[in-house]
């Protein structure tokens, strides 16, 4: 047998709140954040922050940005979170000032180790640096560290630590050219 999903746990703690909170903060974001004009920043960023995302000055999060838990969520100033972006914050997302991470990105710091059984969840931090774009549906697997002043071509998979003032394209993504 691969996986018994009958063996599953989710690890004490692991959601970082209560289930109250977490469910608090999935209906705040389906209703006041996701339904709030476009031009809100300032609310949504209010609303990132009464749950306990580090937002900076001047970020523009779009209402159909996804944050599982914005308490693990760190965005630096003038940073951009474009239309659709999950960020699947299982663990921490760390993404830095004058940053872009374009529309339909997923950064995705959770998985399963499949090797077991019992499929455990696990999360591993994802750090993205200061001046970086990730253009449109990039996706960003769990412990990734990309540096600064780093773009990452249109549905690139990151699933390698990524050196900073460089191009990378493709999936998985690979080095272009220096920026």
């Amino acid at each position: 047998m691969y996986q018994n999903l009958k063996k599953f746990k989710v690890p004490k703690d692991f959601r970082g709140k209560s289930k109250i909170v977490v469910q608090l903060w999935w209906i705040v974001e389906k209703t006041l954040f996701a339904w709030s004009p476009q031009f809100f920043y300032g609310w949504r960023r209010f609303l990132a922050k009464l749950f306990g995302a580090k937002i900076g000055k001047n970020v523009l999060l779009r209402p159909s940005v996804k944050m599982t838990y914005p308490w693990k969520v760190s965005i630096g100033d003038n940073s951009w979170i474009g239309d659709d972006v999950v960020l699947y914050s299982l663990g921490e997302i760390e993404i830095g000032s004058n940053t872009v991470i374009s529309q339909k990105g997923y950064i995705c710091t959770g998985s399963h180790d499949y090797n077991k059984t019992d499929f455990p969840i696990y999360a591993k931090k994802i750090s993205i640096g200061n001046e970086c774009w990730l253009a449109t549906d990039v996706f960003v697997a769990p412990g990734i560290s990309i540096g600064d002043g780093t773009v990452v071509g249109a549905r690139s998979s990151v699933i390698d630590n990524l050196d900073g003032f460089s191009v990378f394209v493709g999936s998985p993504a690979k080095f272009l050219k220096k920026r």
